[in-house]
């Protein structure tokens, strides 16, 4: 057998990396979830819906006008 494996050194690079992987995902997940551009989505988003509804209330009370 010509390589020689280390399963306590395989063992402790995974559980390292796993280690650095998790310590890392909070900040990771709060700079993508809180940024600034689904704020300003969400209120674009908000104002669409509201300026449709408008809309969809004054077509309605047109109809029923004439």
């Amino acid at each position: 057998m010509p390589h020689r494996t280390r399963p306590m050194a395989a063992l402790l690079l995974f559980t390292g990396l796993n280690v650095v992987l998790v310590s890392t995902i909070t900040p990771v997940y709060d700079f993508v979830c809180f940024h600034p551009y689904w704020e300003r989505r969400r209120e674009q988003r908000c104002q669409e819906r509201e300026l449709a509804s408008a809309k969809r209330s004054e077509s309605t009370q047109n109809v029923m006008q004439g």
